[in-house]
């Protein structure tokens, strides 16, 4: 018999939970209409970089129900191996949230997680995901804040990517609705220690420094001193800007009409790791993230905008393009 040939490793690993998302056309308390999709900073961020043609994979736990069967379909469908997947067989459902359009581009998003199969995530979950090969590992600070369990796997998949040579990038993507400034401090600088890339807005970037209150020139050189090789700092509709021991790099963020800003961010994570998979400079690897970014911000979603490959350069396309 002759043996199975080996799987291509993926280029990206990534892990954390992805819930059912229902979309409301307006106020909730006032009834209407609610569409269906799936959310989850991860998967949003695993979806980007499979649409530009990057092997990606993710992990994680989704409860035996509907809903997590949804999960790991649209998943499949944009291409993502979800082959080390769990799906809980001790009752826990799948994560729920609720986005409600309120004031132009400001969005109340409300999270139903707590006792959810995703917030159960284990270090025997996500280990197994890390393939020899594999380039980078995707972490954002969401997964850690869910338990105990999730938190340690965090750290875990860090440690044994940093020890396997792949790089790991974190996002730190705050939310104070699952924990405090302190608490995520604590837990976001033992990950700190394996992380190669950090990226994380202007407000964020206090939660991976030991004093709270040092301005952004001080909290680079102390990230660079601590090891992390280039730290990205979003700026939302002023663009971004990486640090390295060479300097900083400016990009200002592309002009467009916004109509919806969730999922922005894991948008210009998605396009940045783009272009560092292809070897891209700095410069080109912002320019990707902030067209990838555009792309969220002019349209309706978490991540059913997000471009493919031959679609960055629509931009570039003069107002009123048709393309035939």
């Amino acid at each position: 018999m002759t043996a199975p040939e080996p799987r291509t490793p993926p280029d990206v690993v990534t892990f954390g939970e992805t819930m059912a998302a229902l979309r409301a056309q307006g106020a909730l308390r006032l009834g209407g209409s609610l569409g269906l999709s799936v959310a989850g900073a991860e998967s949003n961020v695993a979806i980007g970089l499979a649409r530009l043609g990057h092997r990606v994979r993710w992990a994680g736990r989704v409860g035996a129900d509907e809903l997590g069967a949804l999960v790991l379909r649209t998943l499949r469908a944009e291409g993502i191996d979800t082959g080390h997947a769990v799906t809980d067989d001790t009752g826990r459902p799948t994560g729920l949230l609720l986005t409600e359009p309120r004031l132009g581009t400001l969005t109340r998003v409300s999270y139903y997680r707590a006792g959810s199969a995703g917030s159960a995530l284990s270090p025997a979950d996500v280990l197994p995901a890390l393939a020899p090969g594999s380039r980078v590992l995707h972490l954002t600070g969401i997964t850690p804040a869910l338990g105990p369990s999730a938190a340690e796997a965090t750290l875990a998949a860090a440690t044994a990517a940093r020890e396997s040579g792949i790089t790991v990038c974190l996002d730190v993507n705050h939310r104070s609705r699952l924990w405090s400034a302190d608490r995520a401090r604590t837990a976001l600088r033992s990950i700190l220690a394996h992380v190669d890339l950090l990226i994380a807005s202007e407000d964020e970037l206090p939660l991976v420094l030991e004093r709270s209150d040092a301005g952004e020139s001080e909290a680079v050189d102390s990230l660079l001193s601590a090891g992390v090789r280039e730290v990205v700092v979003k700026r939302g509709a002023r663009g971004a800007t990486s640090f390295t021991a060479d300097g900083a790099t400016d990009r200002a963020a592309r002009r467009v009409e916004a109509v919806d800003l969730v999922g922005a961010g894991d948008a210009f994570v998605a396009g940045y790791l783009s272009g560092l998979l292809a070897g891209a400079d700095i410069p080109a690897r912002l320019h990707r993230a902030v067209t990838t970014a555009a792309f969220a911000v002019a349209t309706r979603g978490d991540w059913e905008g997000l471009p493919t490959q031959d679609e960055l350069g629509l931009f570039d396309e003069p107002d009123g393009t048709t393309i035939r």
